[in-house]
């Protein structure tokens, strides 16, 4: 007897070829049949007549890995068929630490109500695990916190004592069971490192035949340069590589994009394991607190205070170079304050516009409306988001079709209720919706088997999850039904945290998470850990 059995669907397999009129039969957490299996016994049975059952979603490029602890219902990434999240991108992540004060400006998420207890990679997986999330969580071992980790002051770079005690710990995130190591190289804390480091803890990755996520240095006026260096760090280290979000932003040379992507196919060619992704919004998103160097933190709320409101220190930090200077070299009126507990009446207005009705009453430079901004939250100074209008949709359209990419959220699982009912993170609960309108329903660029394709087996393939991403007897049972025509993102822009609406079914490892189109309470998410 079957513990569930899905009946009367329409099946993509995640290969990517035609779909079939197949039923499937779960126990003990696996798929144990799939074919004709009308009359066959089940202790629960899902009418999926007039919906497709895919794989579920993995979502390769996520930062959910504190919003999963305060929230671990995921219910951005439930309404919109995700079962399996990659946390640790972009060199951001919560292990490991040493003095948390000084880390929380890494995690995506962070609030004080809920405190960091680990240090290591294992206690933070450990602690992951006793959340309970609804979905599978795999994480990366994060840059930012290897360099937080080993060096006080993170503006220059490493000592080789400092490399060492680097690999030593990310030694220690593989062993935990980490798949790979992501950076940030326009963050903070990562900025300045050279090649040399990042070679380094790569040929440490060779070992475990990890995955190298590499969000690159710059992703304006040297973005070809930029994924070229990634290129040639994986090549040196021999580790297989994937260039996040690919796309350059606005500002650089005419033809950036293929550059980057032609770039990609050479080292291919070359016998290089090399691939990308792309999130689906037209926006890139960070903390405001990235205009500041790191130093400006030291010393708390009272000297930060202080340096924002001194002209000299202000004058010191213009001259900082950060993603919120890059940012700008597309124009003021495309920098917009996504979110601001303390200066609400600022959300969703251009820095071109909160300069023009002055932060203090008056007019005043876009600068000094970023410091006024920050000097308002002097006490929680990374809570401000801030957003850029960074890409054009057909690029975004056309990097998808791409055999090499999949796609990724980019973004933090959120809820609209309980503790994150007013956390925002654009792309949240839009991002698998907003694919497949596009390319499914409105477009037709893509088939249903390939669109599910992209977000089932080609993600994958490339983490190295053996027994998910494709439907077929002896698999994980991370299955989804939704219906293929009404299946869309809701959010937007000015009202983002919308559920998705389509999707009727949400299976994680056999366990029922989303009935009828409602959560049911119930959590089969595991901690996937490389072995």
């Amino acid at each position: 007897m079957f513990d569930l059995l899905i009946n009367g669907g329409t099946v993509a397999d995640g290969s990517g070829g035609p779909t079939r009129q197949i039923d499937v039969g779960i126990r003990a957490g696996r798929i144990a049949a799939m074919g004709r299996l009308a009359g066959r016994e089940a202790a629960a049975t899902l009418d999926a007549t007039g919906l497709l059952v895919a794989p579920g979603f993995i979502d390769i490029h996520s930062h959910s890995d504190f919003t999963l602890l305060i929230d671990p219902r995921a219910q951005s990434q439930a309404f919109q068929g995700v079962t399996t999240e990659v946390i640790g991108n972009c060199g951001h992540g919560c292990a490991p630490v040493t003095d948390p004060s000084r880390f929380t400006g890494n995690i995506y998420g962070w609030t004080s109500q809920t405190g960091i207890t680990w240090r290591s990679f294992s206690g933070f997986l450990v602690r992951m695990e006793r959340a309970r999330p609804a979905v599978n969580v795999a994480s990366l071992a994060p840059f930012g916190n290897l360099r937080l980790a080993a060096m006080l002051e993170t503006g220059r770079p490493a000592t080789p004592d400092e490399l060492k005690e680097m690999a030593f710990g990310l030694e220690e995130c593989l062993e935990a069971g980490a798949w790979g190591l992501s950076t940030g190289l326009e963050y903070p804390a990562e900025r300045v490192a050279d090649e040399r480091e990042i070679v380094a803890l790569c040929k440490v990755m060779a070992r475990h035949d990890g995955i190298y996520a590499a969000h690159t240095r710059n992703r304006e006026t040297h973005a070809v340069e930029a994924v070229q260096e990634a290129v040639r760090t994986a090549q040196e280290a021999g580790v297989r590589l994937q260039v996040s979000h690919i796309i350059p932003r606005r500002a650089g040379p005419p033809g950036s994009l293929d550059r980057c992507v032609a770039a990609v196919e050479r080292a291919r060619d070359l016998g290089l394991d090399a691939a990308f992704d792309s999130h689906t919004r037209l926006h890139g998103i960070t903390n405001l607190s990235n205009a500041l160097p790191p130093w400006a933190f030291d010393g708390g709320a009272d000297t930060l205070r202080q340096r924002l409101s001194d002209p000299r220190e202000r004058a010191l930090f213009r001259e900082h170079k950060s993603i919120i200077s890059s940012f700008v070299l597309g124009g003021w009126d495309r920098v917009s304050l996504y979110t601001s507990p303390e200066r609400p009446e600022f959300r969703g207005k251009s820095f071109a516009e909160i300069a023009t009705l002055g932060t203090k009453a008056k007019p005043c430079d876009p600068w000094d409306a970023v410091f006024d901004v920050l000097l308002a939250h002097a006490e929680d100074p990374h809570a401000p988001l801030c957003i850029c209008h960074s890409y054009d949709e057909e690029d975004v359209l056309r990097t998808m079709r791409h055999p090499l990419c999949t796609i990724g959220s980019d973004a933090t699982a959120l809820a609209v209720d309980g503790l994150l009912a007013g956390d925002i993170f654009m792309g949240a609960f839009t991002w698998a919706g907003w694919f497949w309108r596009r390319m499914v329903v409105e477009t037709k660029t893509m088939t249903q088997g390939q669109a599910v394709a992209k977000l089932t087996s080609a993600p994958a393939d490339r983490m190295g999850f053996k027994d998910r991403g494709r439907l077929k007897e002896g698999a994980v049972a991370d299955i989804i039904a939704f219906d293929p025509l009404s299946f869309r993102e809701r959010g937007t822009l000015d009202s983002p945290n919308l559920l998705a609406e389509g999707m009727r079914y949400t299976v994680v490892n056999g366990v029922l998470t989303l009935e009828n189109g409602a959560l049911t309470g119930r959590h089969g998410g595991h901690v996937l850990r490389k072995a």
